[in-house]
């Protein structure tokens, strides 16, 4: 089993409707090759954990850089795991900027039932940046 977090920079020209499209392509996509994870939108910038089969991660991610609507793609981390920190979520999806209070409050309530202290203190070190500079 493999994972892979990474961050990019949304383009600004690109829609809620492009976000959604986005979304539904991931699952679809993500579901027949084994792949969970969780995307986070604070802002302009993203924050994806991708899991499962290292050639399908690997693929996923390699297509996910070619995708005009964000740029700057950087990996945070890139191991093998023994086991899934998202279980079944073909791509949780949570986007800050349609909800109240704080991205947080957000991080920590998807973040409940994940115990990978890796991950969780990548998506929360996300929220506490994004947090900071708003």
């Amino acid at each position: 089993m493999h994972q892979l977090v990474y961050i990019s920079t949304l383009r600004p020209d690109v829609s809620l409707q492009d976000l959604t499209n986005i979304l539904h392509a991931s699952m679809r996509n993500n579901e027949p090759d084994g792949i969970t994870g969780l995307l986070v939108r604070g802002g302009n910038r993203f924050l994806q954990a991708l899991e499962g089969p290292t050639e399908a991660v690997l693929r996923t991610f390699e297509r996910i850089q070619k995708d005009p609507r964000h740029f700057g793609c950087v990996v945070l981390t890139s191991r093998s795991v023994a086991q899934r920190a998202f279980g079944d979520w073909s791509m949780a999806f949570e986007d800050y900027s349609r909800r109240d209070g704080t991205l947080q409050d957000l991080v920590t309530k998807l973040l409940t039932h994940v115990t990978d202290v890796g991950v969780r203190a990548e998506f929360e070190s996300f929220a506490e940046r994004h947090s900071a500079a708003a």
